[in-house]
């Protein structure tokens, strides 16, 4: 750059101007997100319902005692954070009484005469200043002399003073100056060979060391940190066998890449295996050790299928070898799960494509997906649900399961009355009886809301053949604890007001019985009505091949279903047009052409708005696409009463639509992990290609609960798709137009083209 000037800084000002700025830029937004914050004990909610059984209470301590250097890493944190507060600060002040390398040149301060004075005042003060400043006298100061007679020149010299007044300098502009903050240090003849040293040493040696070493170890894991060796192991089971029972699924899990010592160093082998092995194999019958298909014989998959097997019948093993062992392969598990599912849905997906020749079966994923809950709650398939709560055993189940007392689910013990469940529960204690209450009140109550769309189709509500139909899924959770509050105010009300019930009732009859005259009335328009009881016959019709009947089951016990009949905001629209056709009468020609046309406006005004309604779904579907895309999912909703699983699990959902009637799956699960009130999930899926009626199933699964799954059926009418129109003015092209694009050619050449 021509007139600029680049120098090292040499007093050392920008260096610290350099650094305190990149220290404050870092240590702001540091300190912010990183500065250790007391944990909370817990607001007077989550005491309340806090479980204080024995498993809970070792669980709790087993995870105090795996962070024993927790504290000392906040002391650590907090000592530097203050170091480097110290360090900012100093370094500000620093810089405060740093001389400023740059001063604005102001010859009446050289000269120490005020900015008034006239140009003999100027010249008196120079002769003064020269006495004493010249070089040839004995108080001479050249330097300060030569500053004394270039102000002299600016205040008197035309040319200096006007050089001054546009550039600041007397004798005109001058280079431009950068200084670079660095010290000069790092450039000196002397010093060259270390920073050569250093350069190489960081850009040669450690960098790529560290670059190797990184992307060694993420070329063998997935995206949900499973090793790729353990997916492809995954794709051939299931694709080997399609209908797969779960102690299959336990077996490949167990025989997981991550539990080998050769993939995963992470895992210990001891000396104590060989003895504690075969003592704990002989107390689990259905292990099967003696398989002999690879890998499930090995000598890894064996001991991880025993320590499995053994969690879900509550066994008790050694604390020091074997159950260390057991937690670490459980903390394994969730992702592991979640991966198998995600195998099973892609072999499904390919094999609709004609990729693959075996289609893996509904229970094939189903049963994959019962493993989390059961690793989870330490519960085999067939143990009572009830076994998920505190203090709970085989005598009290006993006493669940009598002539007078049918208790088999948490929502029936939820759904007695106070005295008898403490009549049922009355060998457990206060305290023991408090813990199952928290725990029931911290179990969730789901509900379900299942909507199907057509979102680039004019008429949205009208399925297809072969259109991609978006369910939306809108899952809502709730805590059992408002329906003990529920239950405990209808059954006060309840025994208030059974007397005033029975009074009611009994006037409520008295009031019914019909009049003579009431029954004319009715026979009248019955008689009159025929034609309105068509048409309302031919709309309720149409309701049904809109929208599709639904059955739900809200309830977490199992799939209760019930049935309703399209939208109530349809209903009622058909209802009050039917009531508007029977109470009219026969009118003239002329009345029932007006009436045509304005049916005629209406019908194209209602395509109109559908068409614009259709437009909002599908840009309102775009948003929130780019919002999945943009934002990270959370992996927070509600902590888990586990006390058999050795962390803090967090409730999961998978939403999937299924056939089952055809046992196949329709649309990917879709795991949802933020679900904390209220959430929604989108499915998409290819319509069928034959007009008619199906029914699906729309599920949600719990991974953490046992019998917590909710079922929703629906019924979709599926029409035929429209035909193209011919005559649409989109294919009304001219002959020009024709000839122009003919001699425009095309970007694509077509196959006989390349023969030519």
């Amino acid at each position: 750059m021509a007139g600029a000037k680049f120098q090292y800084d040499e007093s050392g000002s920008t260096f610290y101007y350099f650094v305190a700025s990149f220290l404050a830029l870092i240590l702001i937004p540091s300190t912010y997100w990183w500065w250790p914050r007391e944990e909370q004990k817990g607001d007077a909610a989550n005491k309340k319902h806090e479980c204080y059984c024995h498993p809970c209470n070792v669980k709790k301590l087993r995870l105090r005692a795996a962070q024993p250097w927790l504290k000392l890493k906040h002391r650590a944190l907090k000592f530097s954070f203050i170091v480097a507060w110290f360090l900012l600060v100093l370094m500000i002040y620093k810089i405060s009484t740093l001389e400023r390398d740059y001063v604005e040149y102001d010859p009446f301060e050289v000269l120490q005469i005020d900015r008034g004075a006239t140009t003999a005042e100027i010249k008196k003060q120079y002769r003064k200043l020269s006495l004493v400043y010249h070089p040839d006298k004995e108080t001479g100061d050249e330097k300060r002399f030569m500053k004394i007679a270039k102000a002299y020149a600016a205040l008197t010299d035309d040319e200096s003073r006007k050089n001054w007044e546009e550039f600041g300098n007397p004798d005109g502009p001058g280079a431009m100056t950068f200084g670079i903050a660095l010290p000069s240090w790092i450039v000196e003849k002397q010093n060259s060979v270390w920073v050569l040293a250093a350069y190489a040493l960081v850009f040669i040696i450690a960098l790529p060391i560290v670059v190797g070493t990184w992307w060694y170890r993420t070329i063998k894991y997935s995206g949900d940190q499973v090793l790729l060796d353990t997916t492809q192991m995954f794709f051939y089971f299931f694709h080997k066998t399609p209908h797969m029972i779960l102690r299959r699924a336990l077996m490949i899990l167990a025989a997981s890449m991550e539990f080998d010592k050769g993939h995963n160093p992470e895992v210990q082998e001891r000396e104590s295996d060989n003895v504690e092995i075969p003592m704990l194999i002989k107390d689990l019958p259905l292990l099967a050790e003696k398989n002999k298909e690879r890998p499930f014989c090995h000598p890894y998959s064996v001991k991880t299928r025993a320590l499995l097997h053994s969690h879900l019948s509550r066994l008790q093993l050694p604390r020091n070898t074997l159950d260390q062992d057991r937690i670490y392969v459980l903390s394994k598990c969730p992702g592991l799960v979640n991966e198998m599912v995600s195998c099973v849905s892609q072999l499904v997906a390919l094999a609709r494509m004609g990729r693959v020749a075996h289609t893996p079966t509904l229970d094939t994923v189903e049963n994959v997906m019962k493993l989390s809950p059961m690793l989870v709650q330490s519960l085999w398939e067939n143990k009572s649900p009830l076994l998920q709560l505190p203090h709970f055993n085989d005598d009290i189940l006993r006493h669940c399961l009598t002539k007078k007392r049918n208790v088999r689910t948490v929502r029936d013990l939820i759904a007695m009355k106070e005295d008898d469940r403490r009549s049922l529960l009355r060998t457990l204690s206060d305290e023991q009886y408090i813990d199952v209450l928290n725990v029931c009140k911290t179990m969730p109550f789901i509900t379900m809301d299942v909507t199907s769309k057509v979102l680039d189709d004019e008429d949205s509500a009208t399925i297809t053949a072969g259109a991609i139909v978006t369910m939306e899924v809108v899952l809502s959770r709730r805590p059992l604890e408002e329906l003990f509050e529920t239950e405990s105010n209808g059954d006060e009300e309840d025994g208030e007001s059974e007397d005033e019930k029975v009074e009611e009732e009994k006037s409520q009859k008295q009031e019914r019985k019909p009049k003579v005259w009431e029954k004319q009335r009715k026979k009248k328009t019955k008689m009159g009505g025929k034609k309105p009881d068509k048409l309302k016959k031919n709309s309720a019709k149409k309701v049904v091949v809109n929208v599709g009947s639904q059955g739900d089951s809200n309830l977490p016990n199992g799939p209760k279903l019930e049935s309703d009949s399209g939208k109530p905001q349809a209903r009622e629209k058909d209802r009050e047009s039917d009531g508007e056709v029977a109470d009219s009468e026969p009118e003239s020609e002329s009345d029932s052409a007006a009436s045509d046309s304005i049916s005629n406006r209406e019908a194209a005004k209602d395509h109109s708005e559908a068409a614009d309604d259709g437009d909002d779904d599908w840009d309102s579907f775009n948003v929130k696409k780019r919002k999945e895309v943009l934002e990270t999912k959370s992996r927070t909703s509600h902590s888990v009463h586990s006390p058999y699983f050795p962390e803090d699990k967090q409730e999961w959902w998978w939403v999937y639509l299924a056939d089952r009637k055809h046992k196949s799956l329709v649309t990917a699960p879709y795991l949802m992990t933020n679900l904390v009130t209220t959430e929604e999930a989108l499915l998409n899926f290819p319509a069928p290609s034959k007009p008619g009626v199906y029914t699906f199933s729309v599920i949600c699964r719990s991974d953490s609960y046992l019998d917590f799954d909710l079922v929703k059926n629906i019924k979709l009418e599926v029409k035929e798709a429209k035909k193209v129109e011919e005559d649409h003015p989109q294919w009304d092209i001219s002959e020009e137009e024709d000839k122009d694009a003919l001699s425009d050619g095309s970007d694509y050449t077509t196959d006989s083209d390349d023969s030519q």
